[in-house]
């Protein structure tokens, strides 16, 4: 990136001040980049165990597979999920507070004698399930902002402040060059006066 200036003195207070902007936040950018980097390395670990967890669910109940065939899955719905939103480095995130599941009337008589411990099987691989979901969401929404915060570090890191810093040292040189300038031309005048002064004397 390419900083615009000009070679004088409002340009440089103006670098000056971007240049301070950024390198006061450039610290809390890489604070925050590191504590998104963690958290999206706990959830990822949280999703990958309810992911283990549901297999590992499932597979125990596979055994009964044809036994499920007479289970009617219309017995039980998820009737709300209660989601709070969690900030987490500035982040807004998914929590999972509840989970109502709503189950049809039936006859206990008239059915298998499991299906109330179906019904739970059920309710307990769904709950499994939804957790999943929101932390795979979370996940998601961390990495997101995480790789932005990153680009910000690198942008500020590599290109804006290495970019201002040059910008200043050339607005430097210029004026002081100018400065130098300025004086030598002043010693020369002052001399040639003086040069002059002492042929009219003479």
């Amino acid at each position: 990136m390419a900083v615009k200036f000009e070679y004088n003195k409002i340009s440089l207070q103006h670098l000056n001040k971007q240049l301070a902007i950024r390198e006061r936040i450039l610290p809390t950018l890489k604070n925050k980049e590191s504590a998104l980097r963690m958290e999206v390395q706990r959830t990822k670990d949280k999703t990958q165990s309810l992911e283990n967890e549901l297999k590992k669910a499932i597979k125990k109940y596979e055994e009964s597979l044809r036994l499920w065939v007479e289970f009617d899955p219309e017995l039980v719905g998820i009737e709300d999920l209660k989601l709070d939103v969690k900030k987490i480095a500035g982040v807004k995130t998914p929590l999972l507070k509840d989970i109502r599941f709503t189950t049809m009337r039936f006859s206990v008589f008239a059915r298998q004698k499991w299906y109330l411990d179906g019904i739970e099987v059920l309710k307990n691989l769904a709950s499994i399930a939804i957790e999943r979901k929101v932390f795979q969401r979370k996940m998601e929404l961390l990495d997101y902002a995480r790789r932005k915060t990153t680009q910000k570090v690198n942008l500020y890191e590599k290109v804006q402040i290495p970019g201002y810093q040059d910008a200043i040292r050339k607005i430097k040189r210029f004026l002081e060059d100018e400065d130098n300038l300025s004086k030598a031309s002043q010693k020369i005048i002052k001399s040639r006066r003086e040069k002059q002064k002492m042929e009219e004397i003479a």
